[in-house]
């Protein structure tokens, strides 16, 4: 009777780790960009955002120039902001300024880290009301 009510305890602590890990650990995401072979581009609304990131291939723990190319470009602000996250996984606020660079082009220099998980799907977001916050996702080389 004793390893009855054990092994029913058991069976529902796995249940239970079952279903708290597919909630906290979601099934993972593929990329949908490319961004070792070049830029990615996105449809906005009326507009098209494309995003480059060299040099190339992309890898962990390096100075990294992202541009944003917006086009036709609407009354954007001088500045924008690209949000880096791992989809799934809180990383910490990881943000790059872009500052426009000329009529449609933004550009800045950051960083992505290494994931102690060993994940490298990454995803950027160009956070922009007008633009409908597209966000691009990739994998990142070591």
């Amino acid at each position: 009777m004793v390893y009855r009510t054990r092994l029913k305890r058991a069976g529902a602590a796995l249940a239970i780790l079952f279903l708290c890990s597919a909630w906290m650990f979601p099934a993972e995401q593929k990329p949908d960009c490319d961004i070792h072979a070049g830029p990615c581009t996105k449809t906005a609304g009326n507009s098209s955002v494309t995003l480059e990131i060299s040099p190339r291939p992309v890898k962990h723990m390096e100075e990294l120039l992202f541009s944003v190319t917006v086009k036709p470009c609407p009354s954007l602000p001088e500045n924008l902001m690209l949000d880096l996250s791992m989809p799934g996984m809180e990383m910490g606020k990881n943000q790059v300024k872009l500052v426009k660079k000329s009529n449609c082009l933004y550009q800045g220099k950051g960083l992505i880290v290494k994931c102690m998980s060993g994940r490298k799907l990454w995803k950027a977001t160009v956070l922009s009301e007008k633009l409908n916050n597209p966000a691009f996702t990739f994998d990142v080389r070591d």
